[in-house]
């Protein structure tokens, strides 16, 4: 039996609505809220949250001294046209040009990693 259940994944990040948006470009669903807390309420999955943090420094990656702290692993049919599809939205790549792999590996806006995976 859970003790609990995941309410939401929540990003720091220095504009909670332009990165909310960006992720909303990619997962689709509604974006909630404005200024300091907003939401990404994902259709069939958990919310995506993004928290306002003044000074925020962006995870490093791949760094061995420096933790990149989590990332989000997003399933796509189609690695190719999602690549396309992020680096438009804003994202940029920081290990996708192995296109043997079945994942490829990006940043958001803000900083924070995020993989793009085959299903």
């Amino acid at each position: 039996m859970a003790l609990a259940h995941l309410g939401a994944v929540v990003l720091d990040c220095p504009d909670p609505r332009a990165l909310a948006d960006f992720y909303a470009g990619i997962l689709g669903g509604t974006v909630e809220g404005e200024g300091r807390w907003v939401d990404l309420k994902v259709p069939g999955g958990a919310t995506l949250a993004f928290q306002a943090a003044p000074g925020h420094v962006p995870p490093k990656w791949p760094a061995a001294d420096d933790s990149q702290q989590f990332h989000l692993d997003l399933t796509v049919e189609d690695l190719d046209a999602a690549e396309r599809d992020v680096l438009a939205l804003g994202a940029t790549a920081l290990d996708a040009a192995d296109h043997t792999r079945t994942f490829r590996v990006y940043a958001d806006p803000a900083g924070h990693p995020f993989c793009l995976c085959a299903c």
